[in-house]
């Protein structure tokens, strides 16, 4: 790893704002895709053509988490308007969450909310702790007769799409990929939501397999890095599930001579926290891990990766830079800058070949 690679400034790059994209294309599986198929040459396609380019046994890897309705809008008793992003259930009454404007939630600050779809229904959430790694608050709910606050959700709250996504007319579903089913997640597991039921069907003739865990996606994703030397940056933890049989698939695969592609970082996270937490052979593996990952770090799971495009100084642009190198990926953006590919969570996508892994 050379010296620029831990320097922060050497992963910022200008993206246009007309290169955000704000709304996904559809059919999903029409997005275009940036396909590294060497360490030298890439090619444009689009993603429905994701399956010429992989080989029978390989094993695609996906995140099946679900995007839960965690942005609630609610008033503080002053009557005062407040926005609540709901990040982790800490029990079955109690949930971490970022509260904006936040300076103002002292302890003991109440939060009223009523439901938008019935004036009648309404929810009270008291601050009772700050959390110093989020900067948010712990919310206690006065749930009443009501079990838990996941009953309630979706009388209460929206799906949250990114900060940058400013003038969508994207639905809420288009934000779930199509396999999504455990709930958790307020950002979706983006590289996800260019399949489609066709392209899953043409994957499965080809002899391609499927294998799923689950990480859900946190605030922590859109948090930038802070500090120069990016080697001193503190990750943030995520919640990762990788079961036994996930791990049996992924072994299996290896054995004969198939390749374990990523459909996304958070699948990556997932796999080489996986292996980091594993001892001589792989593990199942339920639990947290702050695996940080860019340039110099040794794969262990990984061979392939299917990602969207990052934003500047982010964590993902260094764990994508990982594996291809920080001087090709960002030259890679410039191409697909001036190609016309459309930016971040609804925007195009890249493919990583295993064969076009390593720094040139």
């Amino acid at each position: 790893m050379s010296i620029h690679d831990q320097s922060l400034s050497s992963y910022d790059y200008v993206l246009p704002p007309e290169c955000i994209a704000q709304t996904p294309v559809t059919p999903r599986d029409q997005s275009r895709l940036l396909v590294l198929d060497s360490t030298t040459t890439h090619q444009h396609q689009h993603f429905c053509q994701l399956p010429e380019w992989l080989q029978q046994g390989d094993l695609l890897v996906m995140n099946n988490t679900k995007v839960i309705p965690a942005r609630l809008f609610g008033r503080k008793t002053t009557g005062a308007p407040v926005e609540v992003l709901l990040l982790e259930e800490k029990s079955a009454h109690t949930w971490l969450a970022l509260v904006k404007p936040g300076k103002r939630f002292t302890l003991g600050s109440e939060i009223l909310f009523t439901s938008p779809h019935d004036l009648e229904l309404t929810l009270k959430a008291t601050v009772v702790d700050r959390d110093p790694e989020t900067g948010g608050r712990l919310l206690e709910f006065d749930l009443g007769d009501r079990q838990t606050l996941w009953s309630v959700l979706d009388d209460f709250g929206e799906i949250p799409f990114p900060p940058y996504v400013t003038d969508s007319e994207a639905q809420p579903d288009q934000y779930q990929t199509i396999y999504a089913n455990t709930p958790g997640a307020v950002a979706a597991p983006t590289a996800g939501l260019h399949f489609t039921p066709e392209l899953f069907e043409q994957l499965e003739q080809k002899g391609i397999e499927q294998a799923f865990v689950t990480l859900h996606v946190g605030v922590g994703t859109f948090r930038p890095v802070e500090v120069e030397d990016i080697t001193a940056h503190d990750m943030h933890y995520e919640w990762i599930d990788v079961s036994a049989e996930t791990v049996q698939k992924i072994v299996a695969t290896k054995a004969r001579g198939g390749r374990v592609i990523a459909v996304g970082t958070t699948v990556v996270r997932s796999l080489e926290g996986m292996a980091a937490a594993s001892t001589e052979t792989l593990q199942p593996f339920r639990g947290r891990t702050n695996l940080f990952i860019y340039p110099g770090y040794e794969w262990q799971v990984i061979d392939g990766l299917i990602t969207n495009f990052h934003l500047p100084k982010s964590s993902l642009l260094m764990l994508v830079s990982a594996m291809i190198g920080r001087e090709r990926l960002l030259r890679l953006y410039q191409t697909a800058i001036a190609a016309g590919y459309r930016f971040y969570s609804f925007g195009d996508a890249m493919a990583i070949l295993p064969q076009a892994r390593g720094i040139m």
